[in-house]
């Protein structure tokens, strides 16, 4: 085990962030207190495989969060930085459209043969508001039911405007919805997973005024039998688009979206993070009688059209099919989540574990929880891991690196134990701060 590590270039790197970025990083889930404030590395200067170097050149193996699920396959993945740096080296721009565009599209559509168009972003917060301005578009109203998280944009934090705990079970709770005009109050309404009842009673109350349901296909558990098709045939009977956010889930089940594994039929879907392997890429794809009110709106972006994304996203589909990915995924992540309750058994530790194996999680059922997570990020960075308690599978990751992870985990599972038993590590150790509650 390592002793403490040495990160004075990390550290000032993030001294200096924090004076000129507001909050210090761009992402909410990158900022170190998520993980540990004290001890979390923040920068990279290298990332190849699942391998991530920081700035004072300390080397991990990296069974966290795989950039936050975008590095669905690893890091600079050969077969996508060679699609990549072709399309650097023909330009990534010009006055002219890049074939690949169509070419992705095509792609998308073979993959989900209920889906007709495609428009592209290039990122999932801003495809989301693309789906939903299309919806809005389409049936000349205004409100949304939805369920999860589903982003950063004003038509989804309109929901705390009434209420700063209408998104406490889908997003942070009390999270303040300042800049959010105050106007659209009413306008996104939430509703339980699984929960067929709660979504009835909001569209016999505002179904004359939606546009659109929006939810995730599922996330920490699956949705009962029937769930499914009672809300397509809700969204029939008040005719308003049915929108998935494949932005997570999708590319996790299987080379596509994971409502395909349902047997959903959306009437727009959304996807983005592992479409492109950690390139900027997002797509909004759909029903033709939809997709083509994109057209009596506004929406257009001159960033859309650069190739790169649409390049990346090719070659990570085709890695996909020719690899058999999910599998893989599916594999490492049963041995992680096994891994976890046996070792958790080993130690006497309370622990619960949800997600599917591809994102998982674990809790350790203690007061002190955020203290604990903290600690043990820490312990796991000593054993050469950036490590929390999630786990984000990634096609890089191999056998070696499961067994070696899970002897970590051993390991620090009985630190975590006795401290626990002494309660003396907690003056010691900085608490790690909430982030994201999802509702699936």
């Amino acid at each position: 085990m390592r002793n403490k590590l040495k990160l004075d270039k990390c550290n000032k790197m993030l001294g200096k962030a924090k004076q000129l970025i507001p909050g210090g990083t761009q992402l909410l889930s990158k900022r170190p207190d998520m993980f540990s404030p004290d001890a979390w590395p923040t920068y990279y200067q290298k990332a190849t495989g699942a391998t991530i170097w920081d700035l004072d050149g300390n080397e991990y193996i990296d069974m966290s969060i795989a950039g936050i699920g975008a590095n669905v396959l690893g890091y600079a993945t050969e077969e996508v930085n060679q699609a990549v740096i072709d399309a650097i080296n023909n330009g990534v721009s010009s006055s002219l459209n890049c074939p690949e565009e169509v070419e992705l599209a095509e792609l998308l559509t073979q993959l989900h043969p209920w889906a007709e168009q495609v428009k592209y972003t290039r990122s999932g917060g801003e495809a989301m508001s693309v789906a939903v301005r299309i919806a809005r578009a389409a049936t000349g109203k205004e409100k949304i039911a939805f369920c999860g998280y589903h982003g950063w944009s004003d038509w989804y934090i309109a929901a705390n405007v009434s209420s700063d705990k209408a998104l406490n079970d889908h997003l942070i709770p009390g999270l303040a919805p300042k800049g959010v005009p105050k106007s659209l109050a009413g306008t996104s309404i939430p509703f339980g997973y699984n929960n067929i009842e709660e979504l009835e009673k909001i569209m016999a109350r505002h179904g004359h005024e939606m546009a659109g349901v929006v939810m995730e296909p599922f996330r920490n558990y699956m949705p009962d039998e029937d769930y499914w098709p009672k809300v397509e045939q809700l969204c029939k009977d008040y005719s308003v688009p049915l929108i998935i956010d494949e932005i997570s889930m999708g590319f996790r089940l299987n080379c596509g979206g994971a409502h395909l594994k349902l047997g959903i039929t959306p009437d727009i879907a959304v996807f983005s993070k592992a479409l492109g392997n950690g390139h900027a890429i997002a797509a909004i794809i759909g029903k033709k009688k939809w997709m083509e009110h994109s057209q009596d709106s506004f929406i257009s972006s001159t960033m859309w059209t650069e190739r790169v994304g649409p390049a990346a996203a090719l070659a990570t589909i085709r890695t996909f099919e020719q690899n058999q990915v999910e599998k893989h995924l599916a594999h490492m992540g049963e041995q992680v989540m096994s891994g976890w309750q046996e070792l958790a058994n080993k130690h006497g530790l309370k622990i619960s574990i949800g997600g599917i194996p591809a994102l998982a999680h674990f809790g350790l059922q203690y007061d002190n929880f955020m203290t604990l997570k903290s600690y043990f990020v820490q312990l796991m960075l000593k054993q050469g891991y950036l490590a929390s308690n999630l786990y984000y599978a990634m096609y890089a990751h191999t056998q070696t690196h499961i067994d070696g992870y899970l002897s970590a985990v051993d390991n620090a599972f009985e630190k975590l134990k006795k401290a626990i038993d002494s309660g003396l590590f907690e003056t010691q150790v900085t608490p790690a701060t909430s982030g994201f509650k999802r509702l699936n």
